[in-house]
């Protein structure tokens, strides 16, 4: 008997639309073509979704990082004779570099652990409770797929080893023990003018209404074109509360006090106001979330999945381990055709999308024949800034009395020379990431080059193992405390510098690298601009009563 071709052929052999790679946004798009009725195909090299939106357990994120940290020429094309097209062949770029795993305790290796986690690689993420990811899922009925579960809690570090809580809240501005009286009465009343503000201007700060039709109080329209640090100022808040404001709350990625002339770098206070909005309107929204972030039980790999569903069930063909080696190009005009699979067999298509980390070679048998600018500018890519990543595995948690929980370190919390906020999460195996006497910690920072971002995870890392450390002093009597030695919970460790590279919208599109935030906003917007630029007449997932997309009752499987 004849043995089965190691590659399945595909049929059809002619689509609408080819996505390369199994992304968030590669599969935002695929279920959004295929919902507007289009023919699509979504290929992925791996055998798991995702890519690098994936989570991963500890084998397979370490193989995930090494194979993507180097140039690795895919096989090479043969050129068959009397062939309409040009062949481009294609090859991957490194998108991780100085990729460091370390093992403290071999018992992660052990069989019984390996296999039981999901390692998110963009991590650390989260959603807010109120963002348009939520109703992006909702409206495409992704949400289905997914269960999430509330993150109990935010802190604001520093290099003391303290923790300090973000109050999301009036109930919790006032148990604040760590808030002097004064500081709680100038926050209030700093909230209540936001919320007044909000109110009157119908959250729609572009239309500008006279203050007293309106009935409320409004932030004048020169203070909200005003850095935020500026307008904070003003409301004469302490450097504590200003801090808690702008890095765990309004997410501002760099020194608001100390910009250096870096305009591009501050905030504005209509940005400012816009993500106070969107904290206080997550806070509340859903009965089991108890503060404005919820997380995806097994890890943020499982959104990927969930719009890969949505578009299989509107007739989008998914095959999995399946290399792409080449793109097909038209002999007379240059124009884009297909791609080659690492079957042989060749697949045409209207339109092409591409995961991030491909890249386009010149054919090298015609120097004076390149590609088209568009495959040039597809080539070199637009590398904005790099984000240092690190995950950590930890044998208890680094508060007894919370598994899942955000830690902020702003700008030169930890020391001097930091000018980048760090943001870490923590989460444990009641959302099924890890070994139940475990727990995951991510940490992230964007950074201009590999030291600066190196030490800056490494030193929120010896920041929080000294937190958890001092926690387990305390709490212990001085026998105790003489008697036992405070073991280690560092049990394994991956430290990586990401590219941040930008989408390119062209008659070949690339989507773009996992970015430094928390949310997922910017993501769904180019996700969103990539498509309307390939689909300029369609809706972003136009309304539909159909039996295999019910309405929803604006809810989400939230477990308690």
């Amino acid at each position: 008997m004849a043995e089965s071709p190691l590659y399945q052929p595909i049929d059809p052999t002619t689509f609408d639309l080819i996505i390369i790679g199994t992304g968030l946004s590669e599969s935002i798009i695929a279920a959004a073509a295929s919902a507007s009725g289009k023919s699509v195909l979504h290929i992925d090299q791996y055998s798991f979704y995702g890519s690098h939106f994936s989570s991963l357990s500890i084998p397979d994120l370490t193989s995930f990082l090494n194979s993507n940290s180097t140039t690795a020429p895919l096989p090479s094309p043969q050129q068959p004779p009397h062939s309409d097209f040009t062949v481009l062949n294609l090859t991957t770029k490194p998108l991780y570099s100085n990729v460091e795993i370390t093992t403290f305790s071999e018992n992660v290796h052990d069989q019984e652990y390996r296999t039981k986690f999901n390692l998110d690689v963009s991590g650390p993420r989260v959603l807010y409770c109120g963002d348009k990811s939520i109703e992006l899922m909702i409206k495409s009925g992704a949400s289905q797929y997914v269960e999430f579960k509330s993150v109990d809690g935010s802190f604001v570090g520093d290099g003391n080893g303290k923790l300090y809580s973000v109050p999301d809240s009036r109930a919790a501005i006032f148990q604040d023990k760590s808030l002097s009286l004064m500081e709680k009465n100038r926050l209030m009343r700093f909230f209540k003018l936001v919320e007044s503000h909000i109110a009157a201007s119908g959250y729609d700060e572009n239309e500008q209404g006279d203050d007293e039709e309106e009935g409320g109080a409004r932030i004048s329209e020169e203070d909200m074109e005003s850095p935020f640090v500026e307008f904070l100022n003003k409301m004469n808040l302490s450097s504590k509360i200003k801090s808690i404001i702008l890095y765990a709350i309004a997410m501002a990625d760099y020194d608001q006090e100390n910009a250096g002339g870096m305009d591009k770098d501050l905030l504005r206070t209509k940005d400012g106001v816009d993500r106070l909005a969107l904290y206080q309107s997550s806070i509340g929204r859903f009965t089991n979330a108890s503060g404005a972030f919820i997380y995806p039980i097994y890890g943020q790999g499982e959104l990927s999945p969930a719009f890969c569903r949505r578009a299989a069930v509107k007739g989008c063909i998914y095959v999995l381990r399946m290399p792409v080696i080449a793109l097909l190009m038209d002999k007379n005009n240059d124009s884009y055709k297909g791609i080659r699979l690492a079957s042989g067999q060749d697949i045409c298509s209207q339109k092409l999308v591409l995961d991030p980390s491909f890249t386009v070679l010149s054919p090298s048998a015609s120097p004076l024949n390149p590609p088209p600018e568009s495959f040039h500018k597809l080539s070199l890519g637009d590398v904005k800034h790099k984000v240092a990543r690190g995950i950590c595995i930890l044998r208890s948690s680094l508060k007894p009395d919370m598994s899942n929980f955000m830690v902020f370190y702003p700008p030169r919390s930890l020391y001097p020379e930091q000018s980048t906020s760090i943001r870490a999460l923590h989460v444990g195996g009641s959302l099924a990431v890890c070994p139940s006497n475990m727990f995951v910690l991510y940490l992230s920072s964007l950074c201009d080059d590999v030291h600066q971002g190196k030490k800056l995870i490494n030193t929120a890392i010896n920041a929080l193992l000294s937190c958890a450390n001092s926690v387990k002093l305390e709490s212990q009597s001085t026998d105790q405390t003489r008697d036992a030695e405070v073991q280690p919970i560092l049990l394994w460790s991956a430290l990586y510098i990401q590219e941040l590279t930008t989408g390119n919208f062209d008659s070949i599109s690339s989507t773009s690298m996992p970015d430094g935030n928390l949310d997922y906003d910017d993501v769904l917007d180019t996700s969103k601009k990539l498509f309307q630029k390939i689909y300029p007449d369609e809706e972003f997932f136009p309304e539909s009563n159909s039996p295999d997309n019910p309405e929803h009752d604006d809810e989400l499987s939230l477990m308690t």
